[in-house]
């Protein structure tokens, strides 16, 4: 099948940081091609780490390029709950690692029919109730972030931490298809976005919205040095740590942003109202 969505160049950013920090770790048997889980350790917390990574010969079309499909969307479920069940009467959680390099969700007709919006909302109550469940979870942007895809991997975390770097972009949607929304050209909504953080598609304006903990320089962004791995490796082992030593499982830190003060009034003149 020569269709246009096969074209695309698929990113392996994820395939290789996924590979990199899961040096010695127990590949988990049972997930497709697309999904990939290992277990160990970083530092003295004991993790699973989860990608979903590029698969030339997902039965979906839609879903070869590292798109988050049925497929996927179900078995990230499936890797989160096994943890919680797993660790269901164990003081001590393990933790979950994320590593992030999604363009989007699966658009196709096949994916409408079949319940997308269903596969994608059990991964991200999987993700929501492990943290609940004092599951500590990082997220490791260091690609695309963007769409649905995002929201079912990586969005419920604890901390997220990301590449300084043109390639890792977090949004609801790829600049092409925002500007036929908005109908504006691709250049005009890159002048919008200049003056309008949450618009924006680099990793710096996304920083000043408060959602990440971290934004890290490293040497080769596309597949990490000994230097780069050694530096995200301690940035995560202190995410987690920072993570165990908190009271609370929500996501209030995320409203400290220098760009979140609508988002903190709105919450005020809501709970005058509904107090």
């Amino acid at each position: 099948m020569n269709s246009a969505v096969e074209t695309l160049t698929a990113s392996t950013r994820g395939a290789h940081w996924f590979k990199a920090v899961t040096q010695g770790f127990q590949v988990a048997q049972g997930f497709p091609a697309s999904v990939w889980v290992a277990d160990g350790k970083l530092d003295q917390q004991a993790v699973r780490v989860i990608a979903v990574v590029q698969d030339s010969n997902n039965p979906f079309p839609r879903a070869r390029q590292g798109e988050v499909g049925l497929v996927e969307g179900w078995s990230l479920a499936k890797a989160v709950d096994e943890v919680i069940q797993a660790d269901a009467n164990t003081e001590t959680k393990r933790g979950i690692l994320c590593v992030v390099d999604v363009p989007s969700q699966a658009y196709g007709r096949r994916e409408e029919l079949l319940g997308i919006h269903q596969a994608l909302a059990g991964a991200v109550d999987s993700y929501a109730r492990a943290r609940l469940a004092g599951h500590p979870i990082v997220s490791l942007l260091v690609g695309k972030s963007m769409s649905g895809a995002f929201l079912a991997h990586g969005y419920q975390a604890n901390r997220m931490i990301a590449l300084k770097d043109s390639g890792v972009m977090v949004h609801a949607m790829g600049k092409e298809s925002a500007a036929r929304v908005t109908l504006r050209s691709v250049d005009e909504l890159e002048q919008l976005a200049s003056s309008i953080p949450p618009m924006a598609y680099d990793i710096e304006s996304y920083a000043t919205l408060g959602l990440l903990s971290e934004l890290l320089s490293v040497e080769n962004p596309e597949q990490p040095t000994n230097d780069d791995l050694w530096l995200v490796k301690q940035v995560i082992a202190r995410a987690f740590q920072a993570i165990k030593a908190e009271q609370s499982r929500g996501l209030e830190h995320r409203l400290h942003g220098q760009n979140r003060q609508m988002s903190k009034r709105v919450r005020e003149l809501l709970r005058e109202q509904w107090s």
